[in-house]
């Protein structure tokens, strides 16, 4: 891939308002350096993507001094304060703002008994069919299974049915929630490094999903089957939260868990046959494009 793909704007579709936007990404400077150089992906290689380095990053971010911050980030990124169950000056770090709680109200939760939602704020792609993507973010990119699953048998029950990536950057709303009805298991955690999922590195290099942090559950879904949820961890995400109760039956738009500081990423899984993508998701993610869609908006339905 050339040097300058890490460069390009990062584009999107908006469900909104029906319009292609243009992503304002936070540290912008430092990802085009840091994934669009040689000199740049010899410090993620060497110590961006190292666990330690988002430990200090997110020690430093918990930092009392670091509620200066706050203020000037809503402004910046133009958002809606009125949404926070606490006002922004009621955080005791930028931490703790930025894996704020919103108010129920402002993430109203699709009420079809067939839904399927959004498990979080963010930019999605969405895959009917698993076996044939060839198209992430790039042409000639596609998932490797096997190594994001961390297992081949999970990846066969998984390889034909479907899937959506939500990327979250890190002015999005940073908790992440259940999009079908079920019982999920407990949590697995599959260690790994910490590179950016933000698409200047995804589109080198796709792989980077596979090799980051990531935590698999299993969900019992009556009406979906066996759906499998992976949170993947990025750079400055020294920790992915998990908020809910193993083997207790969960709603759709109930809270899952919370990432620290950072962008970040999710992906539901379901098996063959169980669910359709929502049209827009789909006809945009046929051109590669990311399709902004908020937790609790629909994103499919029962099939």
């Amino acid at each position: 891939m050339p040097e300058s793909s890490a460069s390009k704007p990062i584009q999107f579709y908006n469900r909104y308002t029906r319009k292609m936007e243009t992503e304002a990404v936070y540290g912008e400077s430092f990802l085009k350096w840091a994934y669009g150089n040689r000199l740049g992906r010899l410090t993620v290689e060497g110590l961006v993507k190292k666990a330690f380095f988002s430990r200090f990053y997110g020690w430093l971010m918990s930092r009392p001094h670091t509620v200066s911050k706050i203020q000037p980030f809503v402004d910046e990124f133009a958002l809606d304060a009125s949404e926070f169950v606490r006002t922004p000056d009621q955080f005791k770090s930028f931490n703790d703002f930025f894996s704020r709680a919103l108010k129920p109200a402002a993430r109203p939760v699709a009420g079809h008994r067939d839904a399927v939602v959004f498990p979080a704020d963010g930019r999605h792609l969405g895959f009917q069919n698993l076996e044939k993507v060839s198209s992430v973010f790039v042409k000639g990119q596609s998932f490797d299974l096997d190594l994001l699953l961390g297992s081949r048998e999970l990846a066969n029950q998984y390889r034909q049915g479907t899937a959506v990536l939500s990327r979250l950057c890190p002015t999005d709303y940073h908790r992440f929630h259940f999009s079908i009805n079920g019982i999920p298991a407990r949590p697995e955690l599959i260690n790994g490094y910490l590179y950016s999922v933000n698409p200047m590195a995804l589109r080198q290099h796709l792989t980077y999903l596979c090799q980051n942090k990531r935590v698999l559950t299993h969900v019992h879904s009556q009406e979906c089957g066996e759906v499998l949820i992976l949170e993947i961890g990025a750079t400055n995400v020294g920790s992915i939260r998990q908020s809910f109760s193993p083997e207790k039956p969960v709603r759709r738009g109930d809270e899952k868990g919370i990432f620290s500081f950072g962008g970040s990423a999710t992906m539901t899984f379901f098996e063959p046959g169980r669910v359709q993508l929502a049209d827009d998701l789909l006809s945009q993610t046929a051109n590669a494009i990311e399709l902004y869609a908020r937790m609790g908006d629909f994103m499919g339905k029962v099939l």
